[in-house]
């Protein structure tokens, strides 16, 4: 079987050009998913998060949040991740929504967003900031800040979080989830799993491929029925 066309991609975005990592379905046309990286940067693993994608039948794109940094230490993540500036990131995703919504590949009206991590947090806040055109939101062990302001958000939420994740405990999963029902009106579905933190990462140590294969068969379940 022949691979999915990868191509690395650029788009204007918060003024500027935004850099990142397509991916189109052998069929050439699918829905539309914005993948958005962990904070180690968009790795090998997220590519090949955004192949598994295409291979799915979506057209997916990684959006590059730390303009070609990437690492696998835990202290130059931070600094990574500290030095970027949320809201620039944010619109920079907004960027990379227009892009992947324009494409004359993707089939769907709204997009979906899955994120990881820190990108889990972020699809949360692309959610609620960019309204009805985000159709699905899939936040993986990620939450942004309690002062959140999910009221724009319009997107069915399906959160997939670790039972043993003392980064993102679950009483701040909870508390998150309420307030987004509370200001949006919608219920998020908040999944949990017997596992750690960033449970589906299979190049880091705290891989659980159990609870990693059961919540990629929801979420590609998810998507399908809220972007087809």
């Amino acid at each position: 079987m022949p691979e999915n066309p990868v191509q690395n991609v650029t788009f204007p975005s918060n003024g500027s050009t935004a850099h990142g990592y397509l991916a189109v379905p052998e069929s050439g046309r699918g829905p539309g998913v914005v993948v958005i990286q962990e904070w180690w940067g968009l790795t090998d693993h997220i590519a090949q998060v955004t192949d598994r994608f295409a291979a799915e039948g979506f057209v997916a794109l990684a959006p590059d949040l730390y303009g070609g940094a990437t690492t696998h230490d835990a202290g130059e993540a931070r600094r990574l991740m500290e030095q970027m500036p949320v809201d620039g990131a944010a619109r920079d995703l907004a960027g990379a929504l227009d892009f992947l919504l324009e494409h004359p590949a993707v089939t769907s009206d709204t997009a979906g967003v899955v994120g990881f991590c820190m990108g889990g947090a972020f699809v949360l806040r692309l959610a609620a900031q960019e309204g009805p055109r985000v159709g699905a939101a899939v936040p993986f062990y990620g939450l942004p800040g309690p002062d959140t302001d999910y009221s724009g958000l319009t997107a069915a939420v399906l959160g997939h979080y670790g039972e043993e994740d003392t980064s993102v405990p679950l009483d701040a999963v909870h508390a998150a989830a309420a307030r987004i029902e509370e200001q949006s009106g919608v219920t998020p579905d908040i999944r949990v799993y017997p596992a750690g933190h960033a449970f589906v990462n299979d190049a880091g140590a705290g891989h659980e491929p159990e609870s990693a294969a059961l919540a990629w068969d929801r979420t590609l379940e998810f998507l399908r029925s809220r972007l087809s």
